[in-house]
């Protein structure tokens, strides 16, 4: 299987990309743009052929999932997002001059004279063009920082804070045009990713799996400014409320894991081209199809689906409910399916649980074809979890069809072996890994819902 290489491809063959992809989204319907936390969830999830399809054609998937009756029930409420949009309109004000304190703070910089910041305007006509001024804007900023015209006569160079440039980067054969909230370029040539959150920091603290997300999404603007040329900082300024007030405060956080990660993920998604070939003739994501065809072209292509997918992709449900249909144990969690190995479906590790082990073979016996293979060690797990699961609860304890308690039908009060769905009241992976035992007996662990965090 082919994967991206980073090259991007030739006019010729973006423009029939672009045709194929606009005929799979339907007639008229203008693409939905893919974002930096798209790109996190995708690369936290790089063996989903479904969502790669889908975000490299722009399909609209929360309308999708609406069509196809399972709409997802998480998103930012007005209120959040219109108190996200105040406290960057303050924090970004006087042309980003308290992005500049801000970061003057943390690496001990001498905070430039106001004369000697520079905000460049970056407006341009059309993406394109607002990449191509961008481009120039980070070229003249560097021009000017130490080793210009500035440095030469003894003197500071000059600032630039670039708010909301754009970038581009090659994602599975695909170009994707992302926008950071703003980069800052100081008087040593250095440029700093900027990315600006409404979540607060609390006593120098702040919610760990919303900081890993926030470091992720500017990896990716990392990824970025890197197929541009220019390197960027391997540290964060993330600027967030302080406390509970508005005014801002910041912290530099090392993304430096975190931009190996995304690279590493994003290098094996297969390229749209060959996804967009396998599809069967005359698929459509046209939300005007009747249910049951569009149903049919979303299940045509292969999803990997895990609970953790609940707290980011918008066709989630959908999903899980493919995936119980065809018993896959991946609703108990990535880890649980890799522990089941060659076992793939929960009826298979089910009858492997409760199945009697060979009688053993007499000392001395022939074997014409040689010594039997050994056990599956999963399935030598799965015995004796059982038979300790039916030693504890003993006999006369109210056990269903396969020795555990409840009216389940996998053995197990809830529709996947656990109280609840899937083994948490009313979403997957609140309680552990879906709050399944695994094959070794002990119940499987992992963040709520955590998406691309771990």
């Amino acid at each position: 299987m082919s994967h991206q290489t980073g090259t991007e491809p030739t006019g010729a063959e973006q423009a029939a990309l672009r045709d194929r992809l606009a005929a799979l989204r339907g007639p008229g319907r203008q693409p939905r743009p893919l974002d930096s936390r798209a790109l996190t969830a995708l690369a936290a999830n790089p063996g989903c052929s479904r969502r790669a399809l889908l975000d490299s054609a722009g399909v609209d998937k929360a309308a999708l999932a609406e069509a196809l009756g399972a709409p997802a029930n998480f998103g930012q409420s007005q209120f959040a997002f219109a108190r996200g949009h105040a406290f960057e309109a303050g924090a970004t004000r006087d042309g980003g001059l308290e992005l500049v304190r801000l970061l003057c703070a943390h690496t001990g910089q001498v905070p430039p004279d106001p004369q000697l910041l520079e905000c460049p305007d970056l407006t341009a006509e059309g993406q394109e063009g607002r990449i191509e001024s961008t481009r120039e804007a980070l070229a003249r900023a560097q021009t000017h920082g130490q080793g210009g015209e500035e440095a030469r006569q003894g003197r500071p160079g000059s600032w630039s804070v670039l708010l909301h440039p754009m970038v581009r980067l090659t994602v599975a054969g695909a170009p994707v045009c992302l926008e950071p909230d703003a980069i800052v370029v100081d008087g040593d040539a250095g440029v700093t990713i900027v990315e600006i959150k409404s979540f607060p920091i609390l006593d120098g603290s702040a919610a760990p799996t919303k900081v890993g997300a926030a470091t992720r999404q500017a990896a990716v603007y990392g990824l970025a400014l890197e197929a541009m040329g220019v390197r960027a900082a391997e540290s964060v300024l993330l600027v967030c409320p302080k406390d509970f007030s508005n005014l801002p405060t910041a912290a530099l956080v090392d993304m430096r894991k975190q931009l190996a990660a995304v690279r590493r993920q994003l290098h094996r998604l297969t390229r749209v081209e060959e996804l967009t070939a396998a599809l069967p003739a005359g698929t459509s994501f046209d939300l005007d199809l009747p249910p049951d065809r569009l149903a049919g072209a979303v299940d045509s292509v292969p999803a990997a689906y895990a609970p953790e997918c609940l707290a980011g992709c918008d066709l989630a449900f959908h999903c899980r409910s493919q995936a119980r249909t065809g018993n896959d144990p991946a609703v108990l969690g990535r880890g649980t399916r890799a522990e089941l190995g060659a076992l793939t479906t929960v009826k298979a590790a089910l009858d492997a649980a409760h199945s009697d082990p060979p009688p053993p073979e007499p000392e001395g016996a022939a074997h014409p074809a040689g010594p039997s293979d050994p056990p599956d060690p999963a399935v030598l797990a799965l015995r004796r979890a059982a038979r300790l699961r039916a030693e504890v609860l003993g006999p006369h304890n109210g056990t269903g069809p396969h020795g555990a308690t409840g009216p389940g039908s996998d053995g197990a009060s809830g529709s996947d072996g656990a109280s609840g769905s899937d083994g948490a009241s009313g979403s997957d992976g609140a309680s552990g890994s879906d709050g399944a035992t695994g094959p070794h007996g002990a119940t499987g662990s992992g963040p709520a819902g955590g998406g691309p965090c771990r």
